[in-house]
């Protein structure tokens, strides 16, 4: 008869909820980026890049997280988990464009469904983008951790999501809005994103990294 390992039960449960809490976070990060990308801001004629490039930095930031703590197997957990949550947000919000709805509630439901319409084509751009974005995120970061024996955690936040913004940012603009958007705004699209998701890695999210990973291994690395 085996001998079962024994188990830290306050251990685990803190585990679990810090962990649950990331997932959540990063999960919303990203639904929230995905209907923001509807909304092109624009800066003397010039498309510079989409609402949701707002949020999306914070959704590498915790991805960071997820993997410095919990390492590149919880991250692609993660990672297929929001996949999942972006395909039901598209079914169902799909979905709630065909259901019928009353006459006075006409202007409405015509604004929903010229967002969720629109939002589909997003959300597909973003699911190809997310899946070459975040893993080869998450396995660069885990591999510079290894090579450089857990030192320089900036060095890892930055090359990481400089990989990383680089799949992502290309595969979405060009399949989200190809067709749609003039050539010229696409490529700046392409540049200011990148460059807009870059400044924030570096002056707002590699920080933020370092106080929630300090408040991690303090709380889980137990």
């Amino acid at each position: 008869m085996k001998q079962q390992v024994s188990e830290n039960p306050a251990k685990n449960r803190d585990e679990f909820s810090y962990l649950l809490i990331i997932t959540a976070l990063m999960v919303t990060c990203y639904l929230t980026s995905n209907i923001m990308a509807v909304k092109l801001i624009d800066f003397g004629g010039i498309t510079g890049f989409d609402a949701g490039t707002i949020t999306f930095p914070l959704a590498y930031m915790l991805g960071d997280v997820l993997t410095e703590i919990w390492g590149f197997k919880t991250s692609r957990k993660v990672i297929f988990l929001t996949f999942t949550c972006n395909i039901f947000l598209i079914i169902f919000t799909f979905i709630g464009i065909y259901l019928p709805s009353p006459d006075y509630m006409s202007e409405i439901n015509n604004a929903y469904a010229m967002i969720f319409t629109y939002t589909p084509r997003i959300l597909i751009a973003s699911l190809i983008a997310f899946i070459f974005g975040e893993i080869s995120n998450a396995w660069v970061m885990e591999r510079i951790k290894f090579l450089t024996k857990g030192k320089f955690l900036f060095l890892r936040t930055i090359l990481s999501s400089a990989v990383g913004y680089t799949f992502d940012t290309v595969l979405f603009v060009v399949i989200a809005y190809i067709g749609n958007v003039p050539i010229f705004d696409i490529l700046s699209m392409i540049f200011v994103q990148y460059a807009v998701k870059m400044l924030i890695e570096a002056v707002c999210s590699t920080p933020l990294t370092y106080g929630f990973v300090a408040f991690l291994k303090k709380k889980v690395e137990k």
